[in-house]
């Protein structure tokens, strides 16, 4: 992927926060937003064309680490040996070689760069007209590019960071978290273990042997780099014999199948103010044993770092540094689960190019939209069940109105509503003395998901605490369980007059809770709330559902999440046919011990090969929608697996309307707000509101009980049929907060 700056036609100076500066006031006090977009096709051979020289391994505006691999393309009419290429004007030809399977391109590591701008020229002395020049803008390997100013406190997890021989990183060396770069070795036992490698001149006895997709049959060692970037704990793993040289870009491992996975790990709750301690992981057997290069950040685990813009920036870097260091991959395949799923949807939509294909499991569109208003409404329907009105809801109909399988999800997803209170969860690492408490340190780290994302929301100016993109006003809860018969009409009226909301502290409200509207224009101007109609058009996605709804105890990855991100997909573009979804139970969960799994990442190797393979694999291109999907695997189609002891492939469409084996198999339930009526894409932060109507009710309200429905909703209630406040699709893509 050759990338190229595309400047929106909006120009000027930008400050923080995105609120006012990107978004708000984009289109009048101006602000540069990118757009990666094709490259100018070129054969490099015809006689017709220029010269070129574009960036490789990142946008030639956000190179990081003082390096960066450069591609120059030399017409026909041109000898390659006479190019002479620059940089600020000191020759760097001798970095610079021929790529034997493309005739007539030259590429090169240019090294030295200095902070800031730094001018590439390509010429052929001696003949006019031939020459090309290249903008590179590089910023330090630590961060930051896209994501705005850094994080304060952050606390280091080097000396918790444990490497594959149960020895950790050690302190870190400044305040950047940052450690020297090392390589360990490791290897698969025969038994299926992974085992340190002290000796990596030794065969151990029980090594195991692997056959990769390219057909190598190689010793199943190991090799794990790590080192830091963006003030993450990174990791790369590839099969590499420690007895041969160092695998480089022009001296591939034989082991490696030209293919990386990135992984990205789960969680959410107290991931700020940390560098963390963990990887999505970067030592699966069945990942590297087919040949794949692994590589994650522990930024790039949500439970450390719960801010998608953050993680994409993170996902960038680490990328831009493996193909600087082993070689650009013939595609990157992201891979992750809950926190996992959000980097990944967001950062193929919002980042498209880093990320070619997805896999993804128990997986939701987003934080922002989805998950929180379900975190928020059931915190107030718990308070309002278990302390307004306790005794007056049986458990059924608690139920009812929350819409979850299983009551337990109630009280179960309100303990995950501790994410928006500012002193409930912060990493184990960070000091007492320095988390918020709004008696004793009102001036200390607040811990929630948009005090975490402030670069991008703002601050409100009386508190100091992030703006929100947070509302349930006009909300109507147990609207459906009324229509149904599952409630009465006055435990209708009194849920709506009482169940109020939560203030910026997460203290309850006799109020609802009103969204920030520069917070909410933002969330939706910068793809904190999944779009899906800019990059996640163009890219294959396999969505995979491992089936908990039915768990006694409750749980947050309900099925219904991943209908509204596929809802979102057909909104957006029209069709969502190059997304496929599989569900099966939850006896594996998200793990390649799964018979889906091991399926899903066959069909996505086969499916992303064929891209590659095709027109679209032109240096700087993307894929088109219609070629995506024409070169589906034609036997990848929507599927779930029975329950049985040796589960059936069962093939069928799959739906929010369970209709099918599959649907009765695994069964999709509402939350709270498609209860209330939202629409399945469950994208509104803040509804339009449009005055109560009898007509919409299946029941006939007395006057007196029209005045109580009306005096619950003064502004009105819900018109799910008009967009949300604020709402639009992003900007563009490959936004950030403020100039790189």
């Amino acid at each position: 992927m050759t990338w190229t700056v595309w400047p929106v036609h909006i120009h000027g100076g930008s400050s923080m926060p995105f609120p006012r500066s990107v978004l708000a006031a984009a289109l009048s006090a101006g602000a540069l937003l990118l757009t990666c977009l094709p490259s100018a096709a070129a054969e490099p051979g015809s006689d017709d064309t220029p010269l070129t020289i574009a960036t490789v391994s990142a946008r030639a505006d956000m190179v990081t680490g003082g390096d960066v691999l450069v591609r120059v393309d030399v017409p026909r009419r041109f000898d390659p040996d006479d190019v002479r290429i620059t940089r600020d004007g000191s020759d760097v030809t001798a970095e610079f070689t021929a790529t034997g399977s493309e005739p007539g391109v030259l590429t090169g590591l240019v090294d030295s760069l200095r902070e800031g701008s730094n001018r590439l020229v390509a010429t052929v002395p001696g003949r006019p007209g031939a020459r090309a020049v290249l903008q590179v803008r590089n910023h330090p390997s630590t961060g930051p590019v896209i994501s705005g100013p850094h994080e304060s406190p952050f606390m280091c997890g080097t000396q918790a960071f444990t490497l594959v021989d149960g020895s950790t990183l050690g302190p870190p060396l400044d305040e950047d978290c940052s450690i020297a770069t090392r390589v360990d070795y490791a290897y698969r036992s025969t038994n299926g273990a992974v085992k340190a490698l002290a000796d990596p001149s030794s065969r151990p006895s029980d090594l195991a042997t692997t056959t990769t997709t390219t057909g190598a049959r190689v010793p199943f060692l190991i090799r794990i780099e790590t080192g830091t970037l963006n003030r993450g704990i990174y990791q790369i793993s590839m099969l590499a014999d420690p007895t041969a040289p160092d695998p480089t870009r022009t001296r591939p491992s034989e082991g490696w199948n030209e293919r990386l996975i990135y992984t990205f790990g789960g969680g959410c709750r107290g991931g700020w103010y940390t560098q963390g301690s963990t990887t999505g992981g970067v030592l699966d057997t069945e990942m590297l044993g087919r040949g794949y290069a692994v590589a994650s950040s522990s930024l790039n685990v949500f439970g450390n770092n719960c801010n998608d813009l953050l993680a994409s920036e993170t996902t960038m870097i680490v990328k831009e540094h493996f193909a600087e260091r082993y070689g650009a991959p013939r595609f990157t395949i992201g891979w992750g689960c809950s926190g996992g799923s959000y980097q990944s949807y967001q950062t193929a939509d919002n980042y498209p190019g880093v990320l070619d294909g997805i896999i993804v499991g128990c997986s939701f569109p987003d934080v922002t939209s989805a998950t929180n208003l379900t975190l928020l409404d059931s915190r107030l329907l718990d308070h309002y069940f278990g302390t307004t009105a306790p005794g007056e809801f049986t458990a059924e109909q608690q139920t009812a109105v929350a819409g979850f399988r299983e009551q337990a999800s109630i009280p179960n997803l309100s303990d995950g509503a501790k994410r928006l209170d500012p002193a409930a969860e912060f990493p184990a690492t960070l000091p007492e003395e320095l988390r918020y408490d709004a008696v004793t340190n009102p001036d200390g780290a607040r811990g929630t998901v948009f005090d975490h994302t402030v670069n991008v929301y703002g601050t409100d100016r009386r508190s100091g605490a992030a703006l929100r993109p947070l509302d349930n006003v006009g909300v109507q809860y147990g609207l459906d369980a009324l229509n149904r018969g599952k409630i009465d009409k006055e435990q209708f009226l009194a849920l709506n007059s009482l169940v109020g909301g939560i203030d910026r502290d997460a203290r309850f409200t006799a109020g609802r809770t009103t969204a920030d509207r520069s917070a909410t224009e933002a969330a939706y101007g910068t793809g904190r709330i999944l779009w899906g109609g800019a990059g996640l058009a163009t890219t294959p996605v396999i969505d995979h559902r491992s089936y908990t709804d039915d768990l006694p105890g409750g749980d947050i990855h309900m099925a219904v999440h991943g209908f509204s991100t596929r809802a979102r997909l057909i909104a957006a573009n029209g069709h969502a046919d190059n997304q496929v979804m599989l569900q099966e139970d939850n006896r594996h969960g998200f793990s390649l011990k799964s018979p889906a799994l091991r399926y899903a990442l066959t069909e996505m190797d086969t499916w992303l090969t064929s891209l590659s393979a095709g027109e679209s694999a032109a240096p700087g291109d993307r894929p088109t929608a219609r070629e995506v999907v024409a070169r589906k695997p034609a036997g990848l189609t929507d599927a779930c697996w029975s329950r049985d002891a040796q589960p059936r492939k069962i093939e069928q469409r799959l739906g929010y309307d369970n209709s099918g084996e599959c649907g009765a198999l695994y069964p999709a339930f509402p939350t709270p707000r498609l209860v209330a009526g939202a629409a399945l894409v469950d994208d509104v932060i803040a509804c339009r509101r449009k005055p109560v109507d009898p007509a919409d009710y299946r029941v006939a309200f007395t006057a007196d009980e029209l005045r109580r429905l009306r005096a619950a909703f003064p502004s009105g209630v819900c018109d799910w049929s008009r967009s949300g406040q604020g709402q639009r699709p992003p900007t563009g893509t490959w936004q950030f907060a403020g100039h790189p």
